[in-house]
C-alpha cells in the first residue's frame, strides 16, 4: 500500500508539470504571435512608405495576415491549454 501512495503522488507531481509547462507554451504562442504582428505591421507601415497611392490595398493585406498570426496563435493557445 506504500508503494500505491507514492506512485500516486508521482502521478500528481506529473500533472502538475505538465500544466506548468503548458502555461510556458501558451506564453511562447503568444509571444510568437506578437512579434509576427509586429513584424506585418512594419513591413505594411515601410511599404506604405515607399508607395503611398497603395495604402488601400497594402492595409487590407495587413489586416488579413494579422487576422491569421492571431487566429494561429490562439489555436497554439488551445492546444497548449488541453494537453
Amino acid at each position: 500500500m506504500a508503494f500505491a501512495a507514492e506512485g500516486e503522488a508521482a502521478v500528481a507531481a506529473a500533472a502538475a508539470t505538465g500544466k506548468g509547462l503548458a502555461v510556458i507554451g501558451a506564453g511562447l504562442a503568444v509571444i510568437g504571435g506578437a512579434l509576427g504582428i509586429g513584424m506585418v505591421g512594419k513591413g505594411a507601415l515601410e511599404s506604405i512608405a515607399r508607395q503611398p497611392e497603395a495604402s488601400g490595398t497594402i492595409g487590407t493585406n495587413m489586416i488579413l495576415a494579422a487576422a491569421l498570426i492571431e487566429g494561429a496563435t490562439l489555436f497554439a493557445i488551445v492546444v497548449a491549454f488541453l494537453a
